[in-house]
């Protein structure tokens, strides 16, 4: 397909157009991070400047092929088979890669993209019904009365409790965990969270994507028509074959407590059924142990009951502490390292 042309079913709020000029024209008038990525996309450059969400490290800036963009959109086209004239809503913002995604699966595709505002809560006031939607998990929440208007769903940018889980368990809503990040251009894999029979919890890649584990047991990712090297992850996962898998932590977030091996992701996916505030599990530095485990929880002070958990004795946090508010990054992600450092200022 020629970057020059767009599908001609593609519409956007409704409007159909004849040109690229007219599209630049029309997107110019209602929101400018569209607009300049539009013009970006129908440039004479073969490529995308993307920016890292800077979720797991600092935030960069990347190049990414406009090839491989479009390769990404007819993989999830042809996963999900949704295809021209998909109707889709666009409530992610356009200056990272999920929304950027977005627009570039309905110019390709063919579908029907309506924009919404980028907020926590995207489908206030939305009464049309869609196909296909992205959102991140906080989004998701905040939507659950209105999943009805929703047949396919996917969530990023972070893990879905399973409190959340619960909540989305008997609604008609398709709803989807991805996995991926900024440099495999959004997921390589999907994950059915509910409506499954997926009892092991794993991961399903997509077409033209290979796996395998490196000496670390981290996913090592081989998605030629995506990205132009094989990424080395820092997520430890089980492989139950070659296209599927579970993933267990980040290996950076690893805790060595008095030599035991702590996973903050599989503790906090333990909490998740006694606590209902946002919250989260890290290591601070402690002369017996090397590392401590401790608890950050969002809001007021409350008590918690570990014997309702199933944590193990060496699972359970050595303290807990309370912020009024997490800090959180351009794309509303919990920022570990700044809330901590923000609470440890103050001890």
């Amino acid at each position: 397909m020629s970057l020059e042309k767009f599908h001609t079913d593609f519409k956007l709020n409704g409007v159909s157009f004849s040109s690229v000029e007219e599209l630049l024209n029309y997107t110019s008038g209602f929101s400018e991070e569209i607009y300049d990525f539009l013009k970006n996309w129908f440039s004479k450059e073969d490529y995308i400047l993307v920016n890292t969400s800077g979720s797991t490290g600092k935030p960069k800036e990347i190049k990414i092929l406009k090839k491989q963009m479009i390769n990404s959109a007819f993989a999830t086209g042809s996963y999900f088979k949704l295809l021209e004239n998909t109707t889709s809503l666009l409530c992610l913002s356009v200056n990272y890669i999920a929304g950027k995604m977005m627009l570039v699966r309905a110019l390709v595709l063919g579908w029907k993209l309506d924009v919404t505002n980028i907020n926590s809560n995207p489908l206030k006031g939305v009464k049309k019904k869609f196909d296909f939607v992205a959102m991140v998990p906080l989004q998701l929440e905040n939507s659950l009365e209105k999943l009805n208007q929703i047949k396919n769903l996917i969530v990023g940018g972070g893990v879905v409790s399973n409190k959340l889980q619960s909540k989305i368990s008997n609604t008609n809503c398709n709803v989807f965990a991805t996995y991926g990040m900024t440099e495999t251009v959004t997921h390589i894999a999907i994950k059915k969270l509910n409506n499954t029979t997926n009892k092991f919890n794993f991961y399903e890649t997509l077409p033209n994507v290979e796996i395998y584990k490196d000496h670390r047991n981290c996913l090592v990712i081989d998605a030629f028509k995506v990205s132009n090297k094989v990424l080395f992850t820092n997520d430890i996962v089980e492989l139950y074959s070659d296209k599927q898998f579970k993933w267990i932590g980040r290996f950076d977030n690893i805790i060595n407590s008095g030599t035991i091996k702590l996973y903050p992701e599989l503790i906090e996916e333990k909490l998740s059924l006694i606590i209902n505030s946002r919250f989260f599990v890290t290591g601070v530095s402690d002369e017996k142990l090397g590392q401590k485990l401790v608890l950050i929880i969002e809001g007021k002070k409350q008590k918690i009951d570990f014997s309702k958990s199933k944590l193990s004795k060496f699972e359970i946090p050595k303290n807990i502490y309370f912020i009024e508010k997490f800090i959180e990054t351009e794309t509303n992600k919990i920022h570990r390292i700044k809330t901590l450092n923000s609470i440890l200022a103050f001890l």
